[in-house]
C-alpha cells in the first residue's frame, strides 16, 4: 500500500516537475521571439507618450500579465496538494510527534489549495511577468539601454526563483526548529494550515523580491541615478531602512526579521559592488569616446 502510495506520489511530483519546465520553455520561447523581432524592427520616431496612452500600456501589460497567473494557477492547482507538503516539509521535520496540522473552518483546506496554486502560478510565470515590467518601462529608456530588457527580464525572475529557494532551504529550517522549541509537554503545537501558508507563502515570496536588489542596483547604476559612492554614504540610512521593511514584511517576531535583515544587508553590499563595477565600465567607455574623438 504504501509503495503504491509513494509511486503515486512521485508520478504526480514528475507531473509537477514537467509541467513548469513546459511553461517555462514556452514563456522563454516567447520572450526569445520578440526580442528577436524587437532586433530586427526598424527604429520608428520616437515621440513622447500621452497619460492615455500610458495607462493603455499599463492595461495591456497587466491584463497579460493576469492571463499567465491565471495559465500557472490552472497547471499547478490538480498538485497544490503534493506542493504543500513539500512547502511544509521543513516544519514536519521538526514538529514534535504529537503535533499535527489542523483547519478550523469549513472552506479552509480548499482556500489552502487555491493560495498555494496561486503563488505556485506566479513563480511558474515570473519570467513573462518581469518581461512585462521592463517592457513597460521601456519607452522611457535610451535605445541601447532597451536592448538589455529580455536579459533584465530573465536575470529578474532568475534572482526571484533563487530569492524563494533560499528562504525554503537557508532559512525555514532554523526558523521552524526556532519555533518549534517552545513546544513543551504542556503546550503541544497544533498548527492551523491557513496560518503556515500564510506565514510560508508570505516569506518566500519577499525573499523573492529582495533578492532583486542587485539586478535593480545595476539597472540604476547604469542609468546613473545611483553611484557607488553614494550607496555607501547612506548605508546606515539603508541600513535602518532594512530593518523597518524585514519588520514590515516578517510577522512579529524578532528571529524572523533578523533572518530577513541580515540577507538584505549583504545583497545591500553586494549591490555596491555591483555598482562599482558598472561605473569603472562606464567610465571607461567614457574616456575611450574621448579618445576617439580627439
Amino acid at each position: 500500500m504504501k509503495k503504491t502510495i509513494r509511486k503515486s506520489l512521485g508520478i504526480k511530483v514528475l507531473g509537477v516537475v514537467n509541467c513548469l519546465a513546459l511553461c517555462l520553455t514556452a514563456y522563454t520561447a516567447n520572450l526569445a521571439c520578440n526580442w528577436l523581432y524587437y532586433q530586427e524592427e526598424e527604429p520608428e520616431e520616437e515621440r513622447p507618450m500621452t497619460l492615455l496612452e500610458h495607462l493603455g500600456e499599463l492595461r495591456k501589460r497587466l491584463v497579460r500579465g493576469f492571463l499567465a497567473i491565471l495559465i500557472g494557477f490552472f497547471a499547478c492547482y490538480g498538485f497544490a496538494q503534493q506542493l504543500f507538503y513539500y512547502l511544509s516539509l521543513p516544519l514536519l521535520k521538526v514538529m514534535p510527534a504529537d503535533s499535527k496540522f489542523i483547519y478550523t473552518g469549513v472552506a479552509e483546506g480548499f482556500f489552502v489549495d487555491m493560495k498555494v496554486a496561486f503563488v505556485a502560478g506566479v513563480f511558474v510565470a515570473c519570467p513573462f511577468l518581469f518581461y512585462q515590467i521592463w517592457a513597460f518601462i521601456a519607452p522611457g529608456l535610451y535605445e541601447e539601454e532597451k536592448k538589455y530588457i529580455i536579459p533584465l527580464a530573465l536575470s529578474s525572475a532568475l534572482f526571484f526563483i533563487l530569492g524563494g529557494v533560499f528562504c525554503y532551504f537557508g532559512v525555514f529550517p532554523f526558523a521552524f526548529e526556532f519555533f518549534m522549541s517552545y513546544s513543551t509537554d504542556n503546550i503541544v503545537a497544533m498548527l492551523s494550515i491557513d496560518e503556515y501558508l500564510s506565514f510560508a507563502l508570505k516569506m518566500v515570496l519577499a525573499f523573492g523580491l529582495i533578492f532583486e536588489m542587485p539586478l535593480f542596483s545595476f539597472f540604476l547604476a547604469r542609468m546613473g541615478l545611483i553611484t557607488a559612492q553614494k550607496m555607501r554614504e547612506v548605508r546606515k540610512y539603508a541600513i535602518l531602512a532594512i530593518f523597518v521593511v524585514a519588520a514590515i514584511l516578517t510577522p512579529p517576531d524578532v528571529f524572523s526579521q533578523l533572518m530577513m535583515a541580515g540577507p538584505m544587508i549583504v545583497l545591500y553590499e553586494v549591490s555596491i559592488w555591483v555598482a562599482v563595477l558598472v561605473g569603472k565600465k562606464k567610465a571607461e567607455r567614457e574616456k575611450a569616446a574621448e579618445e576617439g574623438g580627439a
